[in-house]
């Protein structure tokens, strides 16, 4: 399932820290994380309010 907006609940958000916690990575491998996140997030768009509506 593809993720539909950037907001997260936050029940999901200490599910996936506690999943991570004791996990170690090299420098180079958190630098290709993060390069790579980076661009991913460029597409998701912002979940949008009442305050946005277009129409």
């Amino acid at each position: 399932m593809k993720r539909q907006y950037r907001e997260l609940s936050d029940e999901t958000k200490a599910k996936i820290s506690q999943s991570m916690k004791g996990k170690s990575k090299s420098f180079t491998h958190k630098e290709t994380i993060s390069n790579g996140l980076k661009d991913y997030w460029k597409t998701i768009p912002n979940k949008p309010t009442s305050n946005n509506k277009v129409g």
